[in-house]
């Protein structure tokens, strides 16, 4: 069978997606691309027996190009991306270098070796995106629909907008097979403690602040990760080549209610397991006190966008998707994870 290329396949989603696959489609292949950057881990995949990591940049046009064709692979799905909004304000340049340079470099291999040499094989390209395009919702609009016309606010999304827009160009004008999702806020196992809900369990655990941006009001559309790839799944089996799907959990919820729950969900750990007292004696629940307690508001964020939601409307009607994850037991199940995988994390704080 053609293998499948993951880029980005040792971070936060494509990690994910690599456990996801294996364990569904335990007789296919995958090789890994992924540059390991501050937010890949190699420890994310290590043990996968389908799954070969190959240390290497997607901008290596020649490095993509050589694996299609050595590893027989008809399939990419590409994450890889630079992701983090903080770190796209304060220094824009790699996210223009990855997710619109990098794209254009796997789009460039992808037609030289699946079109370009005439062999005329069934493939097929599946871009990672995000609802961030779409720009920002007031709290009475609907929900971003795929129609909806693209307005990103920051350099991240404007950065993932235009890689959008190259898998488009690539379809219409070459004619190669690919298909865009555009996916809400992604939460679960392996993800950077950078984003709102690992850094704080992180911080909730070892008493430090949880810094809340502005009136910590600004909503988001929270998707556990396990239902993001179902979503990616889906799309590969049954969706149009060409077309984009929105992926969305549908948990819309403002932030403060989210750190609240975060919150709530440490005390109770700390309550159920007085081990956890004695491993992380710096959290308030390990002298009986409130998380909450942490809690500390700071200036908001520049060009914060105030509301995402996805529509999935078209991916339930054509795909036959719908999240499983109750948001609350997602995020139980997370923390879970976090406390009982301390070695993965622990490792990152150290860099």
């Amino acid at each position: 069978m053609a293998g499948m290329l993951v880029t980005g396949g040792a971070g936060f989603i494509g990690g994910n997606f690599v456990h996801y696959w294996v364990k569904h489609h335990p007789e296919d292949r995958i090789v890994v691309l992924d540059a390991l950057t501050y937010a890949g881990n190699a420890s994310t995949v290590a043990g996968v027996a389908q799954a070969e990591l190959i240390v290497g940049d997607i901008r290596n046009t020649a490095l993509v190009e050589r694996l299609l064709r050595e590893r027989d692979i008809a399939t990419i799905v590409h994450f890889a991306a630079e992701s983090h909004v903080d770190r796209s304000i304060s220094g824009p340049d790699p996210f223009i270098e990855t997710n619109i340079l990098g794209t254009n470099s796997l789009l460039k291999a992808a037609r030289s070796v699946w079109l370009d040499e005439g062999s005329g094989r069934p493939h097929r390209f599946h871009h990672i995106s995000t609802d961030e395009v779409y720009g920002s919702l007031g709290p009475e609009e609907p929900a971003f629909a795929e129609d909806n016309q693209y307005q990103p606010n920051s350099p991240y999304s404007a950065s993932k907008a235009a890689s959008d827009h190259l898998v488009r160009a690539y379809h219409h004008t070459y004619g190669l097979d690919v298909v865009t999702s555009n996916c809400s806020n992604n939460y679960g196992p392996y993800q950077y403690p950078e984003k709102l809900i690992p850094l704080f369990l992180l911080n909730a655990l070892h008493g430090r602040p949880l810094p809340i941006y502005g009136d910590g009001m600004n909503v988001r559309d929270w998707l556990h990760v396990e239902d993001h790839c179902r979503g990616i799944e889906a799309c590969l089996a049954r969706g149009v080549t060409g077309e984009t799907y929105n992926i969305g959990g549908g948990a819309e919820l403002p932030n403060m209610a989210v750190i609240d729950t975060i919150c709530a969900e440490v005390d109770r750990a700390f309550a159920e397991d007085a081990g956890l007292a004695t491993r992380f004696p710096d959290a308030p629940a390990a002298k009986g006190e409130a998380t909450a307690t942490l809690k500390a508001f700071v200036e908001d964020r520049k060009g914060h966008d105030r509301r995402y939601a996805i529509d999935e409307t078209k991916a339930r009607e054509e795909l036959g998707y719908a999240p499983m994850h109750i948001f609350e037991d997602g995020l139980r199940q997370t923390l879970s994870w976090y406390l009982a995988n301390e070695d993965w994390w622990h490792t990152l704080l150290r860099r």
